[in-house]
């Protein structure tokens, strides 16, 4: 079914607080809408709008044909308790629900109803795929190598597999109209090339968030940017470069627009302050000589006074006539560093012939030594054991056999996958100043507001955050307190794009030691690395 989403006038917001507002849209089917802004500007707020989950502040949205079906897949799938893998896959696609109205439906036929709903329930459970989901969802999750059973429970998968089974419940939907929130988060480069594929493919209209530079470029046919700081909804035309390129001139513009505006007032403003004070001087001088009899003399004085006045009348007009041009607004902007410890030894971390078990899986032997200023990227599928060579370098799991060592001197500084220190039910300024002790408590929410943390957020539950929150905090965390070997793994996970450009440009000034693990393509051609190391299948290649 060809669908049409048409969105007109829409505002959203959190209290007194507006994220945006008069937004209009037309999300047609073949589009794929990018949408950008900094976090915390309402792009998750806007998709669960479209979607229906939230009520719309202002405005309308309107579905052409109203039958057809919406998608809204967010950013965290959320793990049930008791879902299994095929109930998590029946729920994402819509065909869990869709399957219940039909049995309700079915139901009330059953019992002599009318027809009403039934027909309507059944084209819809096989337009979302209903008929075939069982057949499929078997191929596509052998397919993406999620080697579990389907009647396994979600909350005992591991990271790497929920992601799959996150990416199998995109491929097997089958709505008019996609919402996808960051569908790139916690994918490897095999599931990015495959989203790549199924999002270029569509026939549905699509509108997504990603924070993935490469993938905006290669999907998106345009741009929508919530600009929190101006407050202002703008839409380009063409593909993300193309976007870029027009949001830097438009910038551009914006401030020359102001500063000939304010320069021009500035001069009708001192054109005008001249003229009155010698209009002012010109009245002096008539009161001080109104006594004498020279009748032209205060005739001419009465006249220049009076031209003055008008003049500086007609500047002021001028000034009225001005169109104002609001100044651009500064954008919050992360400025970040990465503090530096003394440097360690000149061995950072050596593993020698170490295997490492978990459950069913083995990584090693491994022999490996990482010296002081060595910058490694480490790459490799989901589930290859990346996360697991850096625990064991770290010394955080125990070596079956083998040997795991840290140098002398090395201070670690950890952005992890999930941003652990943050998920706890203490404040977020109780769980910083723990991790910090020495730290002032006013520092520490002076900091906290330099990475968009502001005073709202310190008094909340660490866990309550949004994942890019907490991936801000664990940012933070690394300007308060110096380290020498530093660790990102997917540290762009949830980062808006302006806070992964500052994160690229701090890596580029810092001077120890680096271990990276990242999918971001853009990102792994950004940061200067001196060696790669490629895990798969539990072995571990080293590239020099």
């Amino acid at each position: 079914m060809s669908a049409t989403l048409v969105a007109k006038g829409l505002a959203a917001g959190h209290g007194d607080r507006v994220l945006f507002s008069e937004l209009d849209l037309v999300v047609a089917p073949g589009d794929v809408i990018g949408l950008v802004g900094a976090n915390g500007a309402g792009k998750s707020t806007l998709l669960r709008t479209l979607a229906g989950l939230l009520p719309a502040e202002a405005g309308v949205i309107r579905l052409s044909p109203t039958t057809a079906t919406v998608g809204h897949l967010p950013q965290e799938p959320d793990r049930r308790p008791g879902e299994t893998v095929r109930g998590f896959l029946a729920r994402r696609t819509g065909v869990a629900a869709a399957q219940a109205e039909l049995d309700r439906a079915t139901g009330a036929l059953a019992e002599g109803a009318a027809d009403d709903g039934y027909s309507e329930a059944l084209e819809r459970w096989l337009a979302l795929g209903g008929a075939d989901l069982e057949e499929r969802s078997g191929e596509v999750a052998a397919e993406l190598g999620l080697a579990v059973s389907l009647d396994q429970p979600m909350t005992s998968l591991s990271g790497g597999q929920a992601a799959r089974a996150g990416m199998a419940s995109l491929l097997l939907s089958r709505y008019d109209v996609f919402l996808l929130d960051e569908p790139t988060n916690d994918l490897d480069l095999d599931g990015l090339e495959r989203l790549e594929r199924f999002v270029g493919g569509l026939r549905a209209g699509t509108v997504l968030v990603s924070h993935d530079r490469e993938f905006l470029a290669r999907t998106v046919t345009r741009v929508v940017e919530l600009d929190l700081a101006q407050q202002q909804v703008r839409t380009y035309g063409g593909g993300y470069e193309s976007y870029l390129e027009e949001r830097e001139v438009a910038r551009r513009h914006a401030r020359e627009d102001y500063e000939e505006y304010a320069a021009t007032r500035s001069s009708l403003e001192d054109r005008a302050r001249s003229q009155r004070a010698w209009m002012e001087k010109g009245v002096k001088n008539a009161r001080r000589k109104a006594s004498d009899n020279d009748k032209i003399g205060r005739k001419f004085r009465t006249e220049a006074t009076e031209k003055q006045a008008a003049k500086a009348r007609q500047t002021e007009r001028l000034i009225e006539r001005l169109d104002v041009v609001e100044e651009p607004r500064k954008e919050w902007e992360l400025r970040m560093e990465i503090a530096a410890a003394p440097r360690s030894g000149a061995v950072v971390a050596v593993l020698r012939s170490a295997v490492v078990r978990r459950g069913d899986f083995v990584l090693g032997p491994v022999d490996l030594q990482v010296d002081w200023a060595d910058r490694v990227a480490i790459t490799g599928v989901n589930g290859s054991g990346k996360s697991t060579l850096l625990a064991a370098l770290l010394g955080r799991v125990p070596v079956e056999s083998g040997s795991s060592s840290l140098g002398s001197g090395v201070v670690v500084g950890e952005v992890d996958q999930a941003r652990g220190l943050f998920l706890g039910g203490e404040s977020l300024a109780d769980a910083f100043e723990a991790a910090v002790p020495a730290m002032a408590p006013a520092d520490v929410r002076t900091l906290l507001a330099k990475f968009g943390l502001r005073a709202a957020h310190v008094p909340r539950p660490a866990a309550s955050l949004s994942p890019g929150e907490r991936t801000r905090a664990a940012l933070a965390l690394l300007q308060a307190r110096g380290v020498n070997l530093l660790v990102l793994d997917e540290p762009t996970n949830h980062l808006d794009l302006p806070a992964i450009e500052q994160l690229e440009s701090a890596l580029e000034s810092y001077t120890g030691t680096l271990l990276l693990v990242t999918h971001d393509r853009r990102m792994l051609d950004a940061v200067r690395t001196t060696r790669r190391l490629e895990v798969a299948a539990g072995r571990v290649t080293d590239h020099r």
